[in-house]
Formats: structure tokens, sequence, C-alpha cells
């Protein structure tokens, strides 16, 4: 079982399951890896997410990319700025459809 879970289709970060050592391969990411440790329920980008895309989760916008994060980087407050503002209700002004 992979220690990544991709909690929606649309999401570009998974989100690790138990705690994981670099080099451990995400789930269904085509060979991407974890570039550093991670820890458990921490987010991993599954693509290279570029400086000011968003970061989505749950199928949702969560952040905002402050720097270019390449495929396997922990994605945490270092490399992201936060959207939260219940972000449902956002999907759409984010460009984000569900059709």
């Amino acid at each position: 079982m992979s220690a990544f879970l991709k909690l929606s289709p649309t999401d570009n970060v998974q989100v690790a399951l138990r705690a994981a050592p670099a080099g451990t391969a995400l789930a269904g990411a085509g060979g991407v890896v974890t570039l550093t440790d991670v820890s458990m329920a921490h987010k991993v980008a599954d693509q290279p997410i570029p400086a000011g895309a968003l970061v989505v989760k749950y199928g949702m916008p969560i952040g905002e990319a402050t720097q270019d994060i390449p495929a396997g980087a922990h994605v945490h407050v270092h490399n992201i700025r936060s959207r939260y503002t219940a972000t449902h209700y956002r999907a759409e002004e984010a460009g984000l459809s569900h059709d």
C-alpha cells in the first residue's frame, strides 16, 4: 500500500498516510518520489507547481505557490500562501470545475 493518498483526481498534491523517508514513491504519479523526509499528514507535490499557481487538495484551492515547487517536494507554509477561506465557495472563482 502506498504511503500517499491523492484525495481528488484534480489535486496536485498527495497526503502522507504515514511518515515517509526521502525517495518514497507517490501513488500513481509516474515515478515521482519524495525529495525529503515527509511527516504523516503532510502534503507533497505530485507534479511541478509553478510559482503563483494554485495548490489543490480535496479538489479545492488551499493556497498559492510562493515559489516553483518541484514534483516530490514537501508542500507547506514555507512554499505556499494560504487561501483558506471557505474554499468550496471559491472553486468557480479559481476556475475549478467538478462537472
